[in-house]
């Protein structure tokens, strides 16, 4: 332990000796790691969003073969209807008005609910800015979570207008949902009369069930009974339901994978060569630690903790990057009135973190055996 130690020492003493070069990895790295790291803030907040947890419990209504938001109108009655079904615990009529259905940077989702449903379904709901009373006075007003907030630089007290729709910012709120935090939530009245479907009509239900083993039973019954209606229904599971709709987005973020393997070969390979041309260019110092009673492990040991400093550095200033990166700018992807959220979790980072100090030692194990295997005559006469 104690020569391990005094090795990983001396590989730190050896990657200041040539700085330019080791500058140049560790930034070779860091710009590997950082790309692998947003890669995977994708991939983790795509499957926290598609992914059906034991503690789901919500189902969404839909218009039976209607996908964006714009194309969906089912009659408002049908909440008394839905709320008679055994097994619901709370429904909510929504309807949705967006700047583009298609998969985008910059959607503007707003959500048009009933005043006294919103804090009944969603408890967790948090004002950190503004007034909820002046929300529920004003027939104009918005609660607008606060990535949505944060984006457009809005405060309590602003007007916003998108979508033909002028608002009167009441207040900012924080939710457990990704969703919340990236929409704009309006009067149910207002947002009909706005977007022209006129009152009674609707985009959408979401429902709440008593468990999350009555979401099929549940969905399926509700199915059955507005079937032969003309405005006919599909209900899924909110997750399942963003899989299905979200299409184009998904695609778009499972492509990035091939970037987040092409990310981690990149580094494999910087590293090896970087720790090559280190055994290469000390060819001569390392016989002359052999004579001095260096054993040949030792010397493959020493190339093997450059490899993992190297990986540790560019790895730590990459993945830290991006996470700090992805917490600032609070990034989202839109499709069809949903949002998907980047948000980094620590897990994530920690995990690029080792990866990044794994890809050190496994590309310094060819140069490591290189630098040991090497005869101490031959190296010396070198």
């Amino acid at each position: 332990m104690k020569l391990s130690l005094h090795l990983a020492l001396l590989a730190l003493k050896q990657i200041a000796r040539h700085r330019l070069r080791s500058i140049l990895a560790i930034a070779s790295v860091a710009v590997g790691i950082f790309l692998f790291t947003t890669v995977e803030i994708m991939q983790q907040s795509l499957r926290v969003a598609t992914e059906t947890g034991a503690n789901d419990t919500t189902l969404v209504v839909y218009q039976k073969n209607r996908f964006c938001p714009m194309t969906s109108r089912l009659p408002e009655h049908y909440l008394s209807e839905i709320k008679r079904i055994d097994g619901v615990r709370e429904v909510i009529p929504i309807q949705i008005l967006v700047n583009n259905c298609g998969a985008s940077l910059d959607v503007i989702t707003f959500r048009g609910v009933p005043a006294d449903n919103l804090t009944a379904y969603n408890p967790d709901l948090e004002i950190i800015d503004g007034s909820y009373q002046d929300w529920l006075k004003r027939g104009d007003g918005a609660l607008i979570g606060e990535n949505f907030a944060m984006n457009r630089r809005l405060s309590p007290g602003d007007q916003f207008d998108a979508v033909g729709v002028r608002v009167h910012i009441s207040g900012i709120v924080r939710s457990d949902l990704a969703q919340d935090n990236n929409v704009a939530y309006v009067h149910l009245p207002f947002l009909q009369q706005s977007s022209h479907v006129g009152l009674g009509v609707v985009t959408q239900f979401n429902v709440r069930v008593d468990s999350p083993d009555l979401l099929d039973p549940v969905a399926a019954k509700i199915d059955e009974l507005f079937r032969s209606d003309a405005q006919a229904t599909i209900t899924r599971p909110e997750k399942a339901f963003f899989a299905q709709t979200a299409k184009e987005m998904i695609e778009l973020i499972n492509f990035t994978r091939w970037l987040g393997i092409g990310a981690v070969i990149g580094v494999l390979a910087l590293v090896a060569n970087a720790l090559l041309l280190s055994a290469r260019g000390r060819v001569r110092e390392n016989a002359v630690l052999q004579t001095l009673g260096f054993k040949r492990n030792a010397i493959g040991i020493l190339m093997i903790w450059e490899g993992i400093i190297l990986g540790l550095a560019g790895g730590a200033f990459g993945s830290l990057s991006a996470g700090m990166y992805y917490h600032l700018k609070r990034f989202t992807l839109g499709n069809e009135g949903l949002t998907l959220a980047f948000t980094p979790k620590p897990e994530v980072v920690i995990g690029a973190l080792a990866i990044a100090v794994m890809l050190g030692i496994v590309a310094s194990l060819v140069p490591a055996l290189i630098a040991a295997t090497k005869p101490v005559v031959n190296s010396l006469r070198a």
